[in-house]
């Protein structure tokens, strides 16, 4: 059954755990180093790796022998080491020279669909109804595609001081989520 509210709600959560405008500083740092991105790419990979784990990801885990708390540390290390390359300005994933777009890797897995994403999208499959997460999945592609495709925009728009003060900032902020996720994943 169909429910605004429930569609409110998975929407809201959803666009809080993917931040995507937290994540401008990374997508322009992307763009920048491996010469373009590939907005629609990026979103329909998010989509398919979004809906995926909604249907498989319980399945998934269980079949590695993987828990929610061990899913949730690896992706904070992942999130841990995005955040040192924006403050430090070094590059410690090397991607491949013969791909000139991180459309796929890193943008839409880790950074649109990462372990917070794909543990926040178990959670709401048990706490809501199947088509309104969704919908509210959905809705936020929509966003992440919008974002993507004026990060140009966004960049010109902040300067190179605005984005540089961008990239430490959520940076920093990166580096104290994934610290969070770690010791809320630590077992007791």
């Amino acid at each position: 059954m169909l429910s605004l509210k429930e569609i409110a709600s998975v929407t809201l959560t959803l666009f809080a755990v993917i931040d995507i405008l937290g994540s401008i500083p990374i997508i322009i740092d992307l763009r920048k180093r491996e010469g373009r991105i590939e907005s629609e790419k990026a979103t329909i990979v998010s989509g398919v790796l979004m809906i995926a784990f909604l249907f498989l990801g319980q399945s998934i885990l269980k079949l590695f022998g993987i828990d929610y708390q061990s899913f949730a540390m690896a992706g904070a290390i992942v999130i841990f080491l995005i955040g040192l390359e924006m403050i430090l300005g070094k590059n410690f994933f090397h991607t491949d020279p013969e791909v000139k777009s991180g459309s796929i890797v890193p943008l839409a897995f880790p950074i649109i669909v990462g372990a917070g994403t794909m543990t926040t999208l178990l959670s709401l499959r048990a706490a809501y109804s199947l088509p309104n997460v969704l919908i509210g999945v959905i809705l936020n592609l929509i966003f992440v595609y919008i974002v993507l495709k004026s990060s140009s925009y966004i960049e010109r728009k902040l300067g190179k001081d605005g984005a540089d003060v961008l990239r430490k900032v959520f940076g920093v902020i990166l580096l104290a989520i994934a610290i969070k996720l770690f010791k809320s994943n630590l077992p007791l």
